[in-house]
């Protein structure tokens, strides 16, 4: 199955091409066919910002296209971001501002819990959307640590390896991440679907 990639976000087109690298779907970029798609995300929930980006890009292309909304929820401010997590410190802003307003909030919280979850929509056609989520479990650090990832992994621990997402490597990350887990269950279901066949 070949599918559209619905972002023009490079750390997360680069995710999903190596978690879905050794599958049996085939990944196409937007530079592939030269498409550049923008979608307010007014959704209330990561799975609905997901599937109105899928469907954006599959009646811009014609081609199945995969999206996916994902952000950090923390339990000292309630949840957020949430939905917001990309634009936590403004519409604009860097991955930097973002992180480092929520660590400004954070100051003197003891509880310090915290998960990514992602939300993935495959847009087969108008009428089929197929979705999936996943969840990963962590604490915010004090400080940003490591130099790798994006977004807000320099300060997410990862409990199990004891590393920020940013001190991961890919192959690290790709085993644990949110994203991985939802394109896991989205895989599942098109394969329990017969959307797509086992080797």
């Amino acid at each position: 199955m070949k599918v559209l990639v619905a972002s023009s976000n490079r750390g997360k087109i680069s995710e999903i091409i190596q978690i879905l690298s050794h599958s049996d779907i085939s990944i196409i970029i937007p530079e592939d066919v030269g498409l550049k798609v923008e979608v307010e995300e007014t959704g209330d929930t990561f799975e609905a910002n997901a599937v109105a980006k899928a469907l954006a890009w599959y009646y811009a292309s014609g081609i199945p296209s995969l999206a996916d909304d994902s952000g950090l929820c923390v339990d000292a401010l309630r949840g957020k971001p949430g939905v917001h997590t990309a634009r936590f410190a403004g519409t604009g802003a860097s991955d930097k501002e973002n992180y480092e307003l929520l660590l400004g909030l954070m100051e003197g919280a003891t509880d310090r819990k915290a998960h990514f979850e992602c939300a993935v929509a495959l847009a087969i056609s108008r009428e089929i959307v197929i979705t999936a989520a996943g969840r990963c479990y962590g604490v915010i650090l004090h400080r940003p640590v490591g130099e790798g990832g994006f977004g807000y992994d320099p300060i997410f621990l990862d409990p199990e390896t004891g590393k920020s997402f940013a001190q991961l490597t890919d192959e690290e990350k790709n085993k644990c991440s949110h994203r991985s887990r939802a394109l896991t269950a989205l895989r599942e279901k098109l394969l329990d679907q017969g959307f797509i066949h086992p080797d």
